[in-house]
């Protein structure tokens, strides 16, 4: 069973389980759809569920060029102690018996909105100089991380009891939730913790349309197939440019294609979707040559309508 044989292609919206890696989800989905390429778009912590968008046969291709998706999730925050890795799961580094008010939390939460400068936590996945920070910090080592720019979009707290909260966090790609729970415990002086994560968005997908792994085990070849999203909808947000049969074949095997002679107006730099005859084939970019701005493609999804590719 392969690629060939089933022809799957596209984007599969995952319900990740908790106790699994992001890897370890893309390694299953993979054996259970028969193709030899699969990836993710954004890794969950194995204690953390929800969604993961994984990417399938010529869909992985995308990956480099996916924009910066907002995300949603639903996290635990528990207050008064303080881990080595910002969550339940840690070590304990310090404790407190005295809870804020859940007005105190509720307004150190709403604090937390807008831009900011995060500082990534070293049990993370980041890599710097080439090693991951959490291999890094399980030698019990610590080194120096450059903030990053993130913005939390909208926050909102509710109090499970004095201690246990839920958040609401709607945040830009890369943003650490472990590490704002932490930054709100420092804010009321008793240290906090996350103690549970699910996401429950990534860009324009969202968890209700997404498949539980014991789900997709039993579902027929048709049916796994009728699952998947076509690669196109990772760039819906981008503009369209449709060719006429004689541009789609010089696009195709590479040639720019003249802004002017199609009828089209793009800055420089700014990506497109490219359409033929059958639909989306091509991600584009609009470049300037000597001749004038025109698109010209940087990645072919599709190569069944001509013998020409990226």
């Amino acid at each position: 069973m392969d690629e060939k044989t089933y022809g799957f292609s596209g984007v599969l919206l995952v319900d990740k389980p908790a106790g699994m890696t992001s890897h370890d989800v893309v390694s299953l989905v993979k054996k259970l759809y028969g193709v030899k390429k699969a990836g993710h778009t954004g890794t969950l912590d194995p204690a953390a569920t929800g969604l993961l968008v994984v990417l399938l046969g010529s869909a992985t291709k995308a990956a480099e060029y996916i924009p910066s998706d907002d995300k949603k999730y639903e996290a635990g925050l528990l207050l008064g102690i303080e881990t080595d890795t910002q969550d339940i799961t840690g070590r304990i580094l310090s404790s407190c018996s005295v809870m804020p008010s859940e007005e105190e939390v509720i307004n150190a939460v709403s604090g937390f909105a807008g831009e900011q400068e995060q500082i990534p936590p070293m049990y993370s996945a980041l890599k710097v100089n080439g090693r991951k920070l959490y291999e890094i910090a399980r030698k019990g080592e610590e080194i120096e991380r450059k903030p990053r720019v993130i913005n939390v979009y909208s926050i909102s707290a509710a109090r499970m009891t004095d201690s246990e909260y839920s958040l609401s966090v709607h945040c830009s790609k890369g943003t650490y939730i472990r590490t704002i729970c932490s930054d709100i415990g420092g804010k009321l002086g008793t240290g906090a913790v996350m103690s549970s994560l699910r996401r429950t968005g990534c860009g324009r997908f969202g968890i209700k349309d997404a498949m539980t792994l014991d789900a997709i085990k039993e579902m027929t070849p048709d049916e796994k197939r009728r699952r998947l999203i076509p690669v196109e909808d990772l760039f819906l947000d981008l503009p369209a440019v449709e060719l006429p049969a004689f541009y789609e074949r010089l696009c195709r095997c590479g040639a720019e294609i003249y802004c002017s002679r199609i009828g089209c107006q793009f800055g420089a730099g700014e990506k497109v979707r490219i359409l033929g005859g059958s639909g989306f084939f091509a991600l584009g970019e609009v470049r300037e040559y000597e001749n004038g701005l025109a698109v010209k493609n940087i990645k072919i999804f599709d190569t069944e309508n001509g013998t020409c590719s990226e």
